[in-house]
């Protein structure tokens, strides 16, 4: 009777930021059309499997003719090595610098969906209804698989072209994701933390 579910307060920060920010999209993709997918890969344990996640997003971008992908990479000079040989000359995957966080956000709002092993994406995309394709074996985030919001995907190279390409083309998977409630709350915990302890 003690214990309160109030939502994640990080969701609070993330759509104060969203409102707040003046930054801009990153330039490249035309991001007027809306089908541009947003890919993030820095987990250490992903690493040593770099070139098979990369093989697998340019099938899923050469399958898709509408689809564009965009992906931050990391600061570490072999990661972007190996994004820049498998991936840099293809005309509708961009390569660019880290974002700061704010313009991620602005990013996330516009993506159509998310491909990521991050853990805190994996949180954030669905608050602007995106869903998310996680690029690992497993994820402590065990809530978003349940509340449908994300997918475990892995990092096999013929899995990652079919996953993303059946959410990129069959609406009613897409809906059926970007739709879902979102277990890590509406925004508003930072409020109802409040209430619960005026109220204790």
């Amino acid at each position: 009777n003690h214990i309160h579910v109030t939502g994640n307060t990080g969701i609070d920060a993330l759509f104060y930021i969203a409102e707040k920010t003046k930054n801009h999209l990153p330039k490249g993709p035309e991001w007027d059309n809306n089908q541009i997918i947003l890919a993030t890969i820095h987990r250490r344990e992903n690493w040593t499997k770099l070139e098979e996640i990369s093989i697998g997003l340019k099938k899923f971008i050469d399958k898709n003719i509408q689809a564009s992908l965009l992906i931050p990479m990391h600061k570490n000079i072999e990661i972007r090595k190996i994004f820049q040989e498998t991936l840099g000359s293809h005309p509708r995957i961009f390569l660019i610098d880290t974002l700061d966080y704010d313009q991620m956000v602005l990013v996330l709002k516009k993506c159509f969906f998310v491909m990521t092993d991050s853990g805190g994406i994996q949180e954030e995309a669905p608050s602007f209804g995106k869903p998310v394709l996680v690029l690992r074996e497993n994820t402590e985030r065990s809530e978003s698989l349940e509340a449908g919001v994300s997918k475990l995907i892995g990092t096999n190279r013929d899995e990652i072209a079919y996953e993303a390409s059946k959410l990129f083309s069959n609406k009613k998977i897409y809906e059926q994701m970007s739709q879902a409630i979102n277990p890590y709350g509406d925004g508003k915990a930072s409020e109802i933390i409040c209430k619960y302890c005026y109220d204790f």
